[in-house]
């Protein structure tokens, strides 16, 4: 009777500390996973404002009538996004909590509005006078 507790008391011993040792390399790895995927949210809206500037500028240097169209997707994590003056910004929400901006910064005025809500979007970027003119569907 003896023997079979001692194995009994060693197994359940084995098995704790798997466990002890299981659990935070989990927390461990769901840390790094979320941390890597703001990174790659970050990224992206970088990349899609890059994009945004690049093309309205183009098309502003052409003059007025020109226009491009561009297909963007927009991610979950986007709170605000907003054209102010010669700023293109984006608002994400990160890890924990908080919120960071992603802004590009160009020679010329926008006018318009940039979509907020998870998707895939065409942004048509038209020229007119002294400005670009973005607007999406």
């Amino acid at each position: 009777m003896f023997l079979k507790s001692q194995v009994s008391v060693e197994y359940m011993l084995v098995m704790g500390f798997v466990a002890v040792m299981t659990i935070p390399l989990i927390i461990l790895y769901y840390d790094y996973v979320s941390g890597s995927n703001d990174e790659i949210v970050t990224s992206q809206l970088n990349q899609m404002a890059t994009k945004i500037v690049d093309s309205a500028e183009s098309v502003y240097s052409f003059g007025e009538p020109s226009q491009t169209a561009l297909k963007v997707r927009i991610p979950a994590q986007v709170v605000g996004a907003s054209l102010d003056n010669k700023e293109v910004v984006f608002n994400v929400s990160i890890k924990g909590g908080g919120t960071t901006q992603v802004v590009q910064i160009s020679y010329i005025n926008f006018t318009g509005k940039l979509p907020v809500n998870q998707g895939i979007y065409t942004l048509t970027l038209r020229a007119s006078g002294k400005n670009v003119d973005i607007s999406y569907r």
